[in-house]
């Protein structure tokens, strides 16, 4: 019986029990890139501790993150597949930092920072993001942005 997983491969937590999508606090490496492009969900939790999370987003040709702050939780967000503008600000109806981002850049957002990334492609946007501390419950799982809206 696996205790942790090397790879993402194993089912079992690191007491044994069976596990569906997170596997934190458990030891786990994984190919971050493989992964991210793999993930069709709108937002998964691949991974939780008590100071740190990372999710898997997928983002649809036109659609959106969506406009959030985090008061107490700093996020950095890779893309992986895609490409689409981030917007910053101060308030929601102050986004005065805007940037074109595509696979291979990193976003860093301030804790207390609005934001929003939009698709602009003409496929999927896979990123992932990683929140410190943790900001959704552990083993989110939210297929489409709709579910994840109604979760909030």
């Amino acid at each position: 019986m696996r205790r942790y997983n090397t790879r993402g491969q194993s089912t079992r937590n690191c007491s044994g029990a069976a596990r569906r999508t997170d596997y934190g606090p458990c030891p786990f490496v994984t190919n971050i890139a493989q992964a991210t492009v793999k993930n069709n969900t709108y937002r998964t939790a691949l991974w939780t501790g008590n100071h740190l999370q990372l999710t898997l987003m997928c983002i649809p040709a036109g659609g959106e993150i969506g406009l959030e702050v985090h008061p107490d939780t700093d996020q950095f967000l890779r893309l992986e597949q895609g490409r689409g503008i981030v917007m910053m600000g101060p308030s929601r109806d102050r986004l005065t930092f805007r940037r074109r981002v595509s696979a291979d850049d990193a976003v860093l957002v301030p804790a207390g920072t609005w934001h929003n990334i939009v698709n602009t492609g003409r496929g999927p946007l896979k990123l992932y993001s990683i929140y410190a501390p943790p900001h959704h419950p552990r083993g989110t799982v939210q297929r489409t942005k709709a579910e994840a809206d109604a979760a909030e």
